[in-house]
């Protein structure tokens, strides 16, 4: 009898968990570890913050779930991984604290035969003084709840403009080497489209604010769109969109400080700058969520299983390199941890080798550079990768070759949608393959049939429809694995 802990219950952790128990028999136990006791399509939050879909629309609990396909669920916060197992048992194990009502400070330490590391990140609004919803002076939509907040707050806004009182909106990064620079742009249209559907537009300076060096660089290094024969950036397609609805765009920026209607930050050039407002929406940077690792003896090998931000390492080339000097080779493939043939780690958990858009230094030594997006699509074909891997060695033996999951062989798409209905909305629709570019394939780095631009309804329509289809399938309901990750 195998024993498999999931760490995490986000898109790559769910969608591991129901992975293997749909392919494993109910003589194999598999057991999630997520400190939150719903889960959340966090791309709709982008709706809830604007106050077009309530939160009971883009959460629900994991408990029935995971009691109904029959995976073990600790409402619990994982502290340590001890890999090598202890002195008197040579499984791994990880160690827990509760955080449900019920058993909430409880300790716990599960025993494992393969580990699958999946805690998404940490939200870390602390790298920006004053940035954040929790004791900060700006809102966030990386949450349900913040969202319901920034909801609030946009609307409050809105009430003061239908009084008549200018107000500025600041969307955007609130640090240089932040990452969902997608999140913020699809989030700055919606507030667009709110203000104009309250009539009051006019009245407002909406400003988009964010640590990319050109507009459509989406932590992806841009993309080149082909049209009947004509092709375009994202660059120029994305700012048509800002000239088109007037929005301001500060390129280049990380964020310094934010106290009470004032945000600080640096720009390329080096110059320090200071914006007003009475609205902002600020993403914060991801971390990774903080494990400590042990070996057998109990010493300490954190530094040797993590990066310093937190991600854990994988099968990447981390070797230190030019950026110019980085390929699509470099990226992980297998997702399993150097030196394991069992530990897994997938969407945001893994330590990315490097940057995909070039990473820029201010003259005053600021580092302002996009972080590599892994949300979404990819990371749920990350989590069933590593979940198929250990179906076929519990089945087959440890020495089972892994499936494979490149981000350099991965594609995805990105709807920006305006609006949550079936007969009003718009979308800009962008899909890219592969997600890291790969110059040795293709002379623009990514295939142009497959990488796209598009504007309309129907963009509106895709969005909407894998909402429901996400949703219905995160709930585990008949036909689930059918629709692909």
């Amino acid at each position: 009898m195998a024993h498999v802990v999931v760490l995490g219950a986000g898109v790559s952790g769910h969608t591991a968990a129901l992975h293997l128990r749909r392919l494993l028999d109910r003589t194999h136990t598999v057991t999630v570890v997520s400190p939150n006791s719903h889960w959340n399509w966090i791309p709709s939050n982008i709706w809830v913050g604007v106050g077009t879909m309530d939160k009971k629309s883009v959460v629900f609990p994991l408990a029935p779930v995971y009691r109904r396909k029959g995976i073990e669920f600790r409402q619990a916060r994982a502290v340590a991984i001890r890999p090598d197992g202890t002195a008197d048992d040579p499984r791994g194990a990880v160690d827990i604290v509760h955080t449900g009502k019920d058993r909430a400070g409880r300790e716990e330490q599960l025993r494992f035969d393969y580990l699958v590391n999946a805690t998404g990140p940490q939200l870390r609004f602390e790298a920006t003084e004053g940035l954040g919803p929790d004791g900060g002076h700006t809102v966030s939509v990386c949450t349900a709840d913040h969202a319901i907040d920034a909801a609030r707050a946009l609307s409050a806004s809105i009430e003061r403009m239908r009084a008549g009182t200018p107000q500025t909106l600041v969307v955007g990064m609130g640090h240089g080497t932040c990452t969902c620079e997608g999140a913020a742009f699809e989030y700055v249209f919606n507030v667009d489209q709110k203000l104009r559907d309250a009539g009051v537009r006019d009245l407002a300076r909406l400003v988009y604010l964010t640590n990319e060096a050109a507009l459509g660089d989406f932590g992806v290094g841009g993309m080149t769109f082909e049209e009947m024969g004509f092709r375009t950036s994202s660059e120029l397609w994305t700012a048509s969109l800002f000239r088109e609805r007037g929005i301001e765009a500060v390129l280049g920026a990380h964020v310094e400080r934010v106290e009470p209607g004032v945000v600080s930050f640096e720009t390329l050039d080096g110059a320090h700058h200071r914006l007003e407002f009475d609205f902002a929406m600020l993403l914060p940077p991801f971390g990774g969520v903080r494990l400590h690792a042990y070996d057998r003896e109990g010493a300490d090998i954190t530094d040797r299983m993590f990066a310093p931000s937190g991600f854990m390492r994988v099968d990447a080339d981390y070797s230190p390199k030019p950026f110019e000097e980085w390929s699509a080779a470099d990226w992980p493939r297998t997702y399993l941890a150097p030196g394991y043939d069992n530990i897994f780690a997938v969407g945001i958990a893994f330590a990315p080798p490097h940057q995909i858009s070039l990473p820029r230094t201010t003259p005053n030594g600021t580092v302002i550079a996009p972080s590599p997006p892994r949300t979404g699509m990819p990371s749920g074909v990350m989590g069933r990768t590593a979940a198929l891997t250990i179906v076929d060695r519990i089945r087959h033996g440890a020495d089972r070759a892994p499936h494979t999951a490149s981000l350099a062989e991965m594609g995805a798409a990105c709807v920006a949608s305006v609006g949550s209905g079936l007969r009003e909305g718009s979308a800009a629709s962008m899909t890219m393959m592969p997600v890291v570019p790969d110059y040795s394939r293709y002379p623009t780095g990514r295939d142009l049939g497959s990488t796209r631009g598009e504007l309309g309804l129907g963009g509106h329509w895709v969005k909407l429809m894998l909402h429901h289809l996400f949703l219905y399938k995160a709930k585990a309901r008949p036909g689930w694995h059918l629709i692909p990750e």
